[in-house]
């Protein structure tokens, strides 16, 4: 069979099997937009801004300061939860080049998957795995920051779900192997009771 055409074949299943998916996506994105109110828009507009690179990068800078080496081999964590997230939420952009429900088409800034789902969920993961008690609430903010993408008509449903699936696993794999084989590492230039595991509180 000609190359091409199995590469168009290979497509035109592949569209056929997400279909169901779009079709649902769409209809909730319509829901959500038929049902927005005023009240909400500052909550998810700054719930929204939370997901932001320069916040999250800027959050653990000031953790790390504050708390000395306890909050920078959190940030080492952290950090190894979002790079990795991070390539495979940008290639898959640039892989899909799914246009948002806004109309906007950017290959680099592409709808599927979400960033801002994925960067809550990996960064809410890393943090909680070893800490109980900060869990609900993690979990909580980071399904607000990637709801409010839906709401805010920059993401579809399947956008986020997905993004936070990369996030949670990048997250669950940076604080376990950090805790582990990685301990050394994360603890690198730390004093001695920094580089330990993350208490279970």
């Amino acid at each position: 069979m000609n190359p091409v055409l199995r590469s168009s074949l290979a497509w035109m299943l592949i569209a056929n099997l997400f279909a169901p998916v779009d079709t649902f996506d769409h209809w909730i994105q319509a829901q959500v937009q038929a049902g927005r109110h005023p009240a909400l828009e500052p909550l998810m507009r700054g719930a929204s801004g939370i997901g932001r690179p320069t916040i999250v990068l800027g959050s653990l800078f000031v953790a790390a300061l504050v708390t000395g080496g306890p909050g920078l081999a959190t940030a080492r964590t952290v950090l190894l939860a979002l790079a990795p997230t991070n390539l495979v939420v940008e290639g898959l952009k640039r892989a899909t080049q799914r246009a948002r429900p806004d109309g906007r088409t950017q290959r680099k800034n592409a709808s599927f998957p979400s960033s801002h789902a994925a960067n809550a969920f990996a960064l809410a993961v890393s943090l909680t795995v070893f800490r109980p008690r900060w869990r609900i609430p993690c979990l909580l903010l980071a399904a607000l920051v990637a709801w409010s993408r839906v709401y805010l008509n920059r993401h579809f449903i399947s956008d986020i779900v997905v993004g936070a699936a990369i996030g949670v696993g990048f997250g669950l794999w940076a604080a376990y192997w950090s805790a582990g084989v990685g301990r050394r590492w994360i603890g690198s230039g730390l004093a001695p009771r920094a580089a330990e595991e993350p208490p279970r509180t």
